[in-house]
């Protein structure tokens, strides 16, 4: 019997990824690290693997935020905040807002939830709470 869990994975988090030639942080990962030009392989195969870094939990300040009224089918809410962060470590990432009011410049911590619920599928990304 061939296991399938392999690619359904069981932790939910967000990973940025490191890359092993100069140490540079990206999320999401590219292809070619643009500061030493070292080469990310998906398998892993054929060059060094590029280090998983957890991005849940991590503290960030709120840029800019924006409330989404039309939304697509399948959603009760009569809209949804979206909001762009900047991580602790630097990074930005975009996700959605679970705060009443934001304020630009708000401090918020981000955690990886379920974000849309499909037929055989629930995503998970980023929500930001306020501190």
């Amino acid at each position: 019997m061939i296991d399938f869990s392999v690619y359904y994975p069981q932790e939910k988090d967000v990973f940025a990824r490191r890359c092993p030639g100069c140490g540079t942080l990206y999320y999401p990962a590219p292809m070619v690290c643009k500061k030493c030009h070292s080469r990310r392989d998906p398998s892993g195969a054929f060059f060094s693997e590029w280090e998983k870094v957890s991005l849940g939990g991590l503290k960030g300040k709120l840029l800019t935020w924006t409330k989404l009224y039309n939304l697509p089918k399948g959603f009760n809410q009569r809209y949804l905040l979206f909001g762009i962060v900047e991580l602790e470590n630097g990074l930005r990432a975009t996700g959605r807002l679970s705060v009443e009011h934001p304020k630009t410049g708000m401090d918020v911590v981000a955690r990886v939830g379920l974000v849309r619920e499909k037929i055989d599928e629930d995503v998970y990304g980023f929500i930001f709470e306020k501190l």
